[in-house]
C-alpha cells in the first residue's frame, strides 16, 4: 500500500508523522519511507540511517548545435514553456524553463537540438535497521521539482516493490509537486491544525486530492491550541479524522533536537495505534 502524507500548507507536521509513523509500523510490518519534499528534504534528520545507494538525477533538455542549424524557427513556434528563444542567428535554450516535452528537438528538420542529461539533484538510499528511507534533493536553483519526485516514484516501484507499506513524505501545498507526490499513491493522510490558516489550506487540499479522486483522511496536529472549526468541517464534509495529536511542548523539544517521538510519550504513541488501526481497515478493505 502507497500512503502520502500531504498537508494545505508547510509546518503541520507532515515530517512528524510520516518519520514516527514509519519507525512505529516498521517494528510489525516492512516498510519503506521516501522523501519527496525535494526542495527541503529533511527526514534523515530523525531517522539515522547508513547510505546504502547514491543516484545522480537528470532530466532531458535540448543542446543547440549551431553547424546543423537552419533558423526556420520551428523549435521556438513548437515549445509551450517559453524555453526557446530565437534571437537573430542564435538559438537560446533555457534550461530551466524546459519541461523534457521533446516537442522542439523532434520537431526540428535538421537534427539541431539532440536532448542531453541535464543534473538536477540526487537520490540517496539509507539503511536503518529494518527500514529504509529514501531521500532525494534538487539541486541549489533547480527550479522544477516534477521529474525529480517521479523518479523517486520509479526507484521505489522497481527496486522496493515487496514492501508491505510505502510512505511518501510530500510537498507542502497543493501545486504541481504535490500533484506529482500523491497521484500513484493509494491513500492520502492530510495533516492539518487546528487554526484558521490550517482550516483554510485543508480545503484547497481537499478539494485537490477530490479533483484526483484519492481516498484519503485527517489528522489534527497540536490539537488544543486553536478551536474546533476543523472538525466541523470534517464533519460536514464526512471527511474520517483518524486521530488528533495533542499540542504538548514535549514534543516541539523532542523534535527540536531531532529525536524521534514515538518511543518517548505515550500519548504520542496512542495517536500513532489510532493511525494504524484505521490503516489495517483500510489494507483489509
Amino acid at each position: 500500500m502507497k500512503i502520502a502524507i500531504a498537508s494545505g500548507k508547510g509546518g503541520t507536521g507532515k515530517t512528524l508523522i510520516s518519520t514516527n509513523l514509519t519507525k512505529y509500523l516498521s517494528e510489525k510490518r516492512s516498510v519503506i519511507l521516501a522523501d519527496i519534499d525535494v526542495e527541503e528534504p529533511n527526514t534523515n534528520l530523525f531517522i539515522k540511517g547508513k547510505p546504502i545507494n547514491t543516484t545522480k538525477q537528470f532530466r532531458m533538455v535540448p543542446q543547440w548545435y549551431k553547424d546543423k542549424c537552419i533558423l526556420c524557427g520551428e523549435c521556438q513556434a513548437n515549445c509551450k514553456f517559453n524555453a526557446i528563444m530565437q534571437m537573430i542567428d542564435v538559438i537560446n535554450v533555457f534550461e530551466e524553463l524546459c519541461h523534457g516535452c521533446y516537442a522542439c528537438s523532434g520537431l526540428c528538420p535538421t537534427t539541431a537540438l539532440p536532448m542531453v542529461e541535464y543534473p538536477t539533484g540526487e537520490t540517496v538510499e539509507y539503511q536503518s535497521d529494518s527500514l529504509v528511507l529514501i531521500e532525494s534533493r534538487l539541486n541549489i536553483g533547480e527550479e522544477q521539482a516534477v521529474p525529480l519526485i517521479n523518479k523517486t516514484h520509479k526507484i521505489v516501484d522497481e527496486k522496493y516493490e515487496n514492501r508491505e507499506i510505502k510512505i511518501y513524505d510530500s510537498p507542502p501545498g497543493t501545486s504541481c509537486p504535490v500533484i506529482a507526490a500523491t497521484e500513484d499513491v493509494d491513500f492520502v493522510i492530510l495533516v492539518t491544525e487546528p487554526t484558521a490558516f490550517g482550516l483554510n489550506d485543508l480545503k484547497l487540499a481537499v478539494e485537490t486530492m477530490r479533483f484526483l479522486d484519492k481516498e484519503f483522511a485527517v489528522i489534527i496536529n497540536r490539537y488544543g491550541m486553536g478551536n474546533d472549526d476543523v472538525e466541523k468541517y470534517c464533519q460536514q464534509e464526512n471527511i474520517d479524522l483518524i486521530a488528533k495529536i495533542p499540542f504538548d511542548v514535549e514534543i516541539a523539544k523532542y523534535y527540536s533536537k531531532g529525536e524521534l517521538i514515538y518511543n518517548k510519550l505515550d500519548s504520542f504513541k496512542n495517536s500513532l495505534k489510532e493511525i494504524e488501526n484505521y490503516l489495517n481497515r483500510i489494507i483489509k478493505n
